[in-house]
């Protein structure tokens, strides 16, 4: 009874303690169901460079490369060998004449419909260009003798050729036939697109590129399109039943490989007239926009190495044995195509904004300019993202699906859209904040406008915009990388780490900059102004920047002095100045004469077209205002403009000079050496004697130093 009890209850400590067990196991989770946590940790972490890691992985893993691909191609030869041997054996009702008649004819007419509508569009061609409107337009005559004897009459031939071979009976000839007008056909169409475009930027200093893309690439562009046109053909179900679905794919092959490396070698020969039409913007373009014209540059060096990569991904897949190498093929020209309509697209809208623009630029103010820009920039950016979404659908890959259904693509496109928002916030706020700048700057462009900016304002407003782009640059920098799954907490540690040890080793840079901040905040010296430094340096004030001050003195010569060793400033340049006359006369000189000349002279500098803008009052004659060994000093002085005081000093002097010249009553005073009588060495001077002889000798009216 003992040993009952004792099993029971171990029994049941048994099961309450499994129960247990299980529930510290998985806490909150009852023991007859396993549901999935409250709180489910996040498949990608690590930001934007998090997941492009982790989908690099999935593509590692779902990547098979085939092994057998020689022995592969070798049974494929086998078998296209087998089906030519048939296609030559094989017993026909009609003879090899027959079939191949059926080829002459279909090819006649399709050379006699081209032909013909060729002649028709080239005559159409030459009258419009005699007319008036399209005259003088030397791009619209090169697009029409493209679009009108060769684009319609590849594009109009085709189907006249498809008709007529209804009236032909089945065979290899009719087959090959209709191949090799769709392919001569797709030549012509693709050649004539491309220089359709290439015409439109003939223009300026582009010319010389155009002239060489319009005689170096036409045969090559036909010669890819009737390859890729005749791959495309071969492999079409009705060819392969006819003449085998071994050979057909092997001959697509070849030539699908033979349009690939044409264009490849194309494309590499035409890198530099086409980054030459990249590259070249006009003068005003260039001046206004010089981020885009450096992205310009850049790009102009790298466009073709993305197609060259297109193209040799095309030359694997076409040389590896799967069921859809001429699916990349299809896609490879697709995405040429589409490269080529994304770049006809983009120049008409570059065309279509700037045309709108300069009207906008003449009757608007500066900010609807600066939006419209910006509007222009989203724009291309959506159609870039519009381009990379229809590129991927072209390869058989979704990226609003990737982005919507896939975690991986979830975290990406959540990522790009916070950096496109931190990038977007961050150009609107440099744009409202520069533009406003740039107006406070502007001269204004007639005489009833606002007055000119002060020279305060054109030294604090550029320090400002210095400081504005500096924030901007950090702020955003700061969370692009936040959102790239950097952890930036110890980079802005160690940024406050090092800017204390800075402060503590520099103390000369702080004293300069916190100096420098002073100087400019309480306007002791603006741009423009002529200084004199206690340091002895004197100049024109030619720059400030946060630390230094740039001088450039009377010789030309540009001195930078940093704001810490300034302790005085003399600014000659602020307000008025003061143009001072000291001149004088002999004794003998009629003083009221002299100063009627002194007062001639001023009104005659009063009276100066020119001279009288310097001028602030009339001349201020102060009179006698000393006299000592030498005559008569008069002064005088005029109130003039900041820095006219030169000009008018010495069109003063000049002027008084002439009238002194004219006047003999007036002379100016000399300052001669006065007259020691010194006694002769060894003759000694005798009281009461008259000294026999003695030498003038002229001394300085200062002490002479031993």
């Amino acid at each position: 009874m003992i040993k009952l009890k004792t099993a029971i209850l171990l029994g049941a400590l048994l099961f309450v303690g499994s129960e247990e067990l299980e529930a510290a196991a998985i806490p909150g989770v009852p023991a007859t169901a396993a549901t999935p946590p409250a709180h489910p940790q996040p498949l990608v972490q690590g930001g934007l460079l998090g997941a492009i890691s982790s989908s690099i992985d999935e593509v590692q893993d779902k990547f098979d490369l085939n092994e057998n691909l020689i022995d592969a191609w070798r049974l494929r030869a086998d078998r296209a060998a087998d089906e030519v041997d048939d296609l030559v054996n094989r017993p026909s009702a009609r003879s090899s004449w027959s079939v191949a008649g059926d080829f002459l004819m279909l090819s006649c007419v399709w050379v006699a419909v081209f032909a013909a509508l060729w002649l028709l569009g080239k005559g159409v061609a030459q009258r419009l260009c005699l007319h008036r409107l399209l005259l003088t337009r030397e791009r619209g005559q090169a697009l029409l003798g493209y679009v009108l004897p060769y684009t319609i009459a590849a594009v109009a031939s085709l189907p006249l050729t498809i008709y007529a071979s209804h009236y032909v009976p089945v065979s290899a000839g009719r087959a090959l036939a209709l191949c090799f007008a769709y392919a001569t056909s797709s030549g012509v169409f693709a050649a004539s697109l491309v220089m359709s475009l290439v015409v439109l930027f003939n223009v300026g200093h582009k010319r010389r590129a155009v002239q060489i893309i319009r005689q170096d690439s036409p045969r090559p562009l036909f010669g890819i399109g009737f390859l890729v046109a005749l791959s495309d053909a071969l492999t079409s179900p009705q060819i392969a039943h006819q003449l085998g679905n071994n050979l057909t794919s092997s001959v697509a092959v070849v030539t699908g490989l033979a349009a690939s490396i044409s264009f490849g070698l194309l494309v590499f020969r035409m890198r530099r007239p086409v980054a030459q039409l990249i590259r070249i913007l006009p003068l005003a373009q260039r001046q206004k926009q010089p981020a885009l014209r450096e992205t310009l540059r850049i790009f102009s060096g790298l466009w073709y190495w993305p197609i060259l990569l297109m193209v040799l991904v095309s030359i694997i897949n076409l040389i590896s044995i799967s069921e859809d190498n001429q699916q990349v093929l299809r896609s490879a020209l697709f995405t040429t195509v589409l490269l080529i309509a994304t770049v006809f697209l983009s120049t008409t809208l570059h065309h279509l904004f700037k045309t709108r623009a300069e009207p906008v630029a003449r009757r608007s103010s500066a900010y609807k300019e600066r939006f419209l820009s910006l509007s222009h920039a989203l724009l291309r950016i959506a159609m870039a993202i519009v381009f990379i979404d229809i590129l991927g659908r072209i390869w058989g890959v979704s990226l609003i699906e990737f982005a919507v259904s896939n975690s991986v693509g979830r975290a990406i496109s959540d990522s790009l859209s916070h950096i496109g928002l931190i990038f977007l916030v961050t150009w609107m706020v440099w744009v409202v904040l520069d533009t406003a700048i740039q107006e406070a700057l502007k001269p204004p462009t007639n005489k009833r406008a606002a007055r000119q900016p002060s020279t305060r304002t054109k030294t604090i407003l550029p320090l400002l915009r210095n400081a504005i782009k500096i924030v901007l640059v950090v702020i955003c920098a700061i969370t692009t990388m936040a959102n790239l799954g950097i952890n930036v907490a110890p980079f802005l540690a160690g940024a406050g780490v090092i800017g204390l040890a800075i402060g503590f080793g520099s103390q000369q840079l702080v004293q300069d900059v916190i100096t420098g901040l002073f100087i400019i905040i309480e306007d002791t010296l603006s741009i423009g102004d002529w200084v004199v430094l206690d340091s002895g340096h004197a100049g024109t004030v030619e720059g400030l920047t946060i630390r230094t001050l740039r001088l450039r003195d009377g010789k030309g010569f540009v001195h930078s002095v940093p704001f810490g060793q300034i302790k005085a400033v003399t600014n000659q340049s602020r307000q008025f100045a003061y143009a001072f006359f000291s001149v004088q006369f002999t004794y003998d000189t009629d003083v009221d004469k002299a100063i009627e000349l002194i007062r001639e002279a001023g009104h005659s500098i009063s009276n100066d077209a020119f001279l009288k803008y310097n001028l602030q009052g009339p001349l201020d004659v102060f009179g006698v205002d000393r006299m000592d060994l030498n005559g008569v000093v008069l002064t005088a002085q005029f109130r003039t403009v900041s820095g006219g005081q030169y000009a008018v000093s010495r069109a003063f002097n000049q002027r008084l000079k002439k009238l002194v010249d004219n006047c003999p009553s007036v002379q100016f005073a000399q300052t001669y050496p006065q007259q020691v009588l010194m006694p002769r060495q060894g003759e000694p001077i005798l009281d009461g004697a008259v000294e026999p002889a003695h030498s003038a000798v002229l001394m300085p009216d200062r002490s002479h130093p031993q």
